[in-house]
């Protein structure tokens, strides 16, 4: 496991299809991802399948300090040569919204990213109508570095798609501040990426 300070990340095993499911099926976390469709048992099993083969992402299970699978990250299209990967997230369990794991689980993920797997840059898309995980990549790290302008079309309107990148050295600057500042490690926005 990859401990934070309020999640612990673990390998993703099959037991968690169902609840992964119930997750993705659900249009309120939908809105947030960049699935739009709702997925059968036999999708979410093919889609587990292709990720214990692949070599370019590593999808974890996150997971509350008390042992609760709230919701997903992984890095996805790792390029090993230039040394960068894509970060996804959901925190499937809207009970858990707002209260800081997001943020948790991510900077634990940078911190794996960058200290363990020797990472140089990391980065995202997130919708422009996701406030507060744009609010909790910001406290993360994370800057804006493009938009893809009417890149979306959800809900029956074009929205853009915003791009987010954090460096190795600025994850490691921001820790230095972080430790000093009890205010950087708190976080509200709820994390739906996938």
């Amino acid at each position: 496991m990859i401990c934070g300070k309020k999640t612990r990340l673990r390998a993703m095993e099959r037991e968690d299809i169902p609840l992964c499911l119930r997750w993705f099926n659900d249009p309120e976390v939908r809105q947030y991802l960049s699935m739009y469709m709702p997925l059968s048992v036999d999708e979410e099993e093919r889609w587990f399948e292709r990720q214990l083969e692949r070599q370019d992402a590593r999808v974890f299970a996150i997971e509350t300090v008390e042992g609760v699978h709230i919701g997903n990250i992984g890095l996805h299209d790792l390029d090993w040569k230039n040394r960068n990967a894509e970060l996804g997230v959901v925190i499937g369990e809207k009970a858990y919204w707002g209260l800081g794991y997001g943020s948790d689980a991510i900077r634990t993920l940078l911190r794996f990213a960058f200290d363990e797997m020797n990472l140089h840059r990391v980065h995202l898309r997130v919708f422009d109508f996701n406030e507060r995980a744009i609010r909790c990549y910001r406290r993360c790290g994370f800057r804006e570095e493009g938009r893809l302008r009417q890149g979306l079309y959800r809900g029956g309107a074009y929205h853009d798609v915003l791009l987010m990148g954090i460096l190795q050295e600025e994850f490691c600057d921001l820790q230095g501040v972080a430790s000093q500042s009890p205010e950087m490690a708190q976080s509200e926005a709820p994390l739906n990426e996938r």
